[in-house]
């Protein structure tokens, strides 16, 4: 079953807004740590990394997953026209428009890219000592921080790596950041109007090191990530 199809069934309502348009671009970017020109440059139609997207629209949540999941294989430092192969590749095979944010591209992920390689196709994946692909030791450890339900989508991406407190769920609050199911926007907003770290940990039963977290995250205290280019 194809995200499309999983989207558009089951009595969830979170999984009907899945390929509804919320995030805006700018923010996107700031989520997937790199510039906005970015992410409008990989919605190019030449571009073919990411499914195409009208001008000035903005992302839905499989949209965002699959950004997350390209800007991964960059910083991983997969060229654009392996991931552009692979994508076109997995798409086919998996019948889906968004096959990066679906739980069988994960579980999948070697078999497809060793028939993938075996018909010629510029590979994605380098061969280890031993001469096997090694889909576990490069992609496994890109794909750490989203978290994918069985035959379905990735349902949790850890903004800043697997064990980052910072998610975004479709399932909690429309698919906001959160922090223990708590928005980032609002613990910023607490702290703009005043509250110390320690008094909105105590409100929201959180960890003061938690809030911090949150707060570098909404670019209140210093240590946010910086966005890098292509």
């Amino acid at each position: 079953m194809n995200v499309a199809t999983l989207s558009n069934t089951g009595a969830e309502p979170w999984r009907k807004r899945l390929g509804i348009p919320a995030y805006q671009v700018g923010e996107a970017a700031r989520y997937a740590q790199i510039s906005a020109q970015t992410v409008v440059a990989w919605h190019k139609i030449d571009q073919k990394v990411l499914s195409e997207k009208r001008n000035r629209e903005r992302l839905s949540y499989l949209q965002l997953i699959e950004l997350a999941v390209v800007a991964a294989f960059r910083k991983a430092k997969f060229s654009l026209k392996e991931i552009r192969a692979a994508r076109e590749y997995v798409k086919r095979d998996l019948k889906s428009e968004h096959p990066f944010a679906e739980y069988e591209f994960k579980r999948y992920g070697k078999s497809l890219f060793t028939e993938y390689e075996e018909k010629g196709v510029r590979r994605l994946l380098k061969a280890n000592q031993a001469g096997q692909l090694a889909w576990k030791e490069l992609i496994g450890p890109v794909l750490e921080e989203f978290e994918y339900e069985h035959k379905g989508v990735a349902i949790r991406w850890h903004l800043a790596g697997p064990s980052s407190p910072i998610i975004i769920d479709p399932r909690i609050s429309f698919g906001t950041p959160t922090v223990k199911g708590t928005p980032t926007w609002i613990i910023k907003g607490r702290f703009d109007a005043g509250e110390s770290d320690k008094e909105i940990a105590e409100d929201f039963n959180l960890d003061v090191s938690t809030v911090r977290e949150a707060l570098k995250f909404e670019g209140v205290l210093p240590g946010q990530q910086k966005p890098w280019i292509h």
